[in-house]
């Protein structure tokens, strides 16, 4: 087991090429020759949504319970994190007829011991049984919920009765804020009781929302490459993570999608300490307090 932590990983971003062709395998499907372009995002990727079409591929290849339950056990052997939150939306995995139910059931079976699921709903989509089910898997290795998928098309603030409905069930969250939407989606996002955000890039826009939280101790998921990969930022040099740690925000570093961004959260922890001179073992330090179930 390696010391590192990732709290923001995306099953279906983060499958690799060995991952991929074996999935292949067990589902008599060929392998494209072009396999590493349909996993990794071009260099003149434009946006967020462009981003997210990197995803389709993978998904074709986890619309079964085995598919799932090996993905998941893949990517905890290849990684052996200290502690992982993986996470996934059930909902598009059920193209070939599986439940919901029986999606999360075979996630749960491929977990490591030190590993943990997030359930994702996704933006514009239909999200209720995703909420519904979650509690009965919060024994399980189901830890909270997120809100995923195209920000600037599907507004934080559309899906504040999902989120009504989880903090009634005690059920956390997260929720991906700030990405590809402003400042606001941010503030909502909080407004709705999410325990933390993920990327939260664009806080640095409104102070006041700097304020939300800081006052309120919400831990943002930092994923660098990821954000450049989309555009959210330009130049490494204009990530504003400094600027929150020292406002006195709690940031944590990690991978996003490992494959559509080629790269991990050792690398990314890397990329930060070269370009800020910030020590990666506080990084990690503020992972373990912002961590759903760490024990």
């Amino acid at each position: 087991m390696n010391k590192y932590i990732d709290l923001h990983l995306h099953l279906d971003g983060s499958l690799s090429e060995d991952s991929v062709k074996e999935l292949c395998r067990m589902q008599g499907i060929e392998i494209p020759d072009n396999l590493t372009s349909l996993l990794k995002c071009p260099e003149n990727c434009q946006d967020l949504n462009d981003y997210l079409r990197c995803f389709e591929f993978p998904l074709t290849l986890l619309q079964t319970e085995d598919a799932v339950t090996y993905a998941v056990e893949k990517l905890c052997y290849e990684t052996d994190f200290r502690y992982c939150e993986i996470r996934f939306a059930p909902q598009l995995h059920t193209r070939m007829g599986l439940s919901e139910r029986q999606v999360i059931e075979a996630a749960c079976k491929g977990l490591s011991e030190n590993y943990r699921l997030i359930l994702c709903c996704m933006r514009g989509g239909k999200n209720e049984e995703t909420v519904k089910l979650c509690p009965d898997f919060m024994d399980r290795g189901v830890v909270a919920l997120d809100l995923a998928g195209a920000e600037a098309l599907f507004p934080t603030r559309d899906h504040k009765h999902l989120f009504e409905a989880a903090h009634k069930m005690g059920i956390p969250f997260t929720i991906h804020a700030g990405e590809a939407d402003g400042p606001e989606s941010i503030r909502d996002a909080v407004n709705m009781g999410a325990s933390r955000i993920g990327h939260g890039v664009r806080a640095i826009e409104d102070e006041s929302v700097m304020k939300l939280l800081r006052d309120n101790a919400i831990p943002l998921e930092k994923c660098p490459t990821s954000n450049l990969n989309t555009r959210v930022i330009r130049d490494i040099k204009d990530y504003p993570i400094k600027r929150y740690m020292e406002f006195g925000i709690q940031v944590t570093v990690n991978s996003d999608n490992m494959s559509v961004s080629n790269t991990d959260v050792k690398k990314e922890l890397g990329l930060i300490n070269k370009t800020f001179d910030i020590d990666e073992d506080i990084l990690l330090e503020n992972a373990v307090k912002a961590a759903f179930d760490y024990n």
